[in-house]
Parts: structure tokens; sequence; C-alpha cells
């Protein structure tokens, strides 16, 4: 793997390497070192296709080991109105893509309830601020690490342009770019649902190391703008600029419209 990494100011490392699988490989490499140093870490985890060969090569290399019988892994975020079981909803997503392989337990994988009702029955769309509330308790002071993604028009998790930067876990409705993106996943554009919950900017800078990956050219001009563009809530992803610790790892095509 041939990687180039370029001066940044702060606590930024930008890592720019040949394609998707040797992203994939530059950021497991950092999850498995945070792992390695401390077996009880607490991992914040993304899905979508971004991150899916960096979750190949983790459980290729730590699956059946033992290494994370301990660790805690927390989703950026949720749909509203999906239940846990459903195959589209982030947290079967990520125990299918990743965590049931590397044999974290259901209960150490954490997720926004967005089924949660204040009168203790099941539902969607009652009892969502207490839903944000009780996510952002367990989070805490945040997690060890923070893997992320980043959406065509700068989001991170689904913190869309004009979430403020020091928000904390809350519902969003979802773009039309973000639905559109993510139509894919579900049976129809029709059946994509349209809010969630998410960490919020504030809540995602508590972590202690921020890790985001991004690979292929549709992603490029989302990187130019959260890299050198103007510091500002119209670029979500901006707000990564003012964490103490940060690893961008792109591939080329990612990295196409940096100067």
């Amino acid at each position: 793997m041939t990687a180039d990494r370029l001066p940044t100011d702060g606590g930024m490392e930008v890592t720019i390497v040949d394609d998707p699988d040797a992203a994939g490989r530059a950021v497991a490499a950092t999850i498995s070192a945070t792992v390695r140093r401390s077996r009880s870490c607490r991992l914040g985890l993304a899905t979508g296709s971004t991150p899916l060969p960096a979750y190949r090569v983790l459980v290729r290399e730590l699956g059946g080991t033992g290494t994370l019988d301990h660790v805690e892994a927390f989703l950026l975020d949720e749909y509203v109105g999906l239940s846990p079981d459903d195959p589209a909803s982030y947290r079967a997503t990520i125990r299918r893509e990743l965590t049931d392989a590397l044999g974290l337990p259901p209960e150490s994988v954490h997720g926004p309830d967005t089924q949660f009702r204040s009168d203790g029955r099941d539902g969607p769309g009652v009892g969502l601020l207490e839903a944000c509330e009780r996510y952002e308790r367990l989070l805490g002071i945040g997690v060890d690490l923070q893997l992320l993604g980043i959406g065509r028009n700068g989001h991170l998790g689904f913190n869309e342009p004009g979430a403020p930067f020091d928000s904390t876990t809350h519902v969003v409705a979802l773009s039309d770019t973000t639905r559109s993106d993510n139509a894919r996943f579900f049976p129809s554009p029709a059946d994509v649902p349209t809010h969630a919950i998410t960490q919020g900017l504030g809540t995602i800078r508590r972590a202690q190391h921020l890790v985001l990956a991004a690979t292929g050219a549709a992603k490029a001009p989302a990187i130019a703008a959260a890299l050198e563009g103007p510091l500002d809530e119209s670029c979500p992803a901006s707000a990564l600029r003012l964490h103490r610790r940060v690893t961008v790892v792109l591939d080329r095509d990612a990295a196409s419209a940096l100067s």
C-alpha cells in the first residue's frame, strides 16, 4: 500500500491511499491499534458502504480471537420508525456486517432507541426526545474512537447542513439528497424513512479520536469543503477541524479536489 500524508494544522492527519481496499486496511489498522491498547474500549461505528472494507479486515484479523470481548460499540444514528430487527435498521446492519462476526454480544452494541415510548410500550414517533436524552447519557464523555463517513452534502452522521457545531443527540429530518443516497438499502425510495435520531456534532466531538474515511470521486467536493473550505455550519464535516485528534483516510479519487 502506498500512501501520501498531507501537512495539516493542529491535530489532523490526512492519509491518501490508492483505492478503497487500501483505505479499509488503513482504517482497520487504526481501529485494531485502539482495541489492542485498551481491550475495554468504546468504539463508535458507522454504517454505509465506505467502512465495509475496514470491517472485512477486522473480521478476518480479530474475529474469534477474543480481542473484543470487552469492547462496547455505539452507533452514530438510527432511522426513526424501524425496529432493531428490521434488516434496514442500523442496529441490524452493524450486527450483520461486523459485530456478530467479531463475537460482540448484542447487549454490547448500542444505538438510539427509535422505538422508545415514555409509557414503556413499543411504537415509533412517541418519546423520541426521551430517547435522545437517554442515548446522550449513555454516550457520556464520549467514545475512545469514532469512525465517520461523509455525505455528498458534507453531513456527518445525519447532521445535515445547518446543524450547530455544539449540537447533542437529536431528531433530524433527512434531506432529499441523503434519502436518495440511502434508497439503495430499501425496496423503493418511498420506503426510506424521513427522520432519524443522530448524535450531534458536539456529541461526536467528545470522542477521543475521530477517524473519517471517504472513497470515490462523488465524495471529493465534500472532502474539499470539509478540509479546505470555510469553517461553517453549511458543511457539517468542517467541524472536524475543531477537534484535537482527527485521522482522515482518503483514496485518490476522494482526495482529487484537494488543493
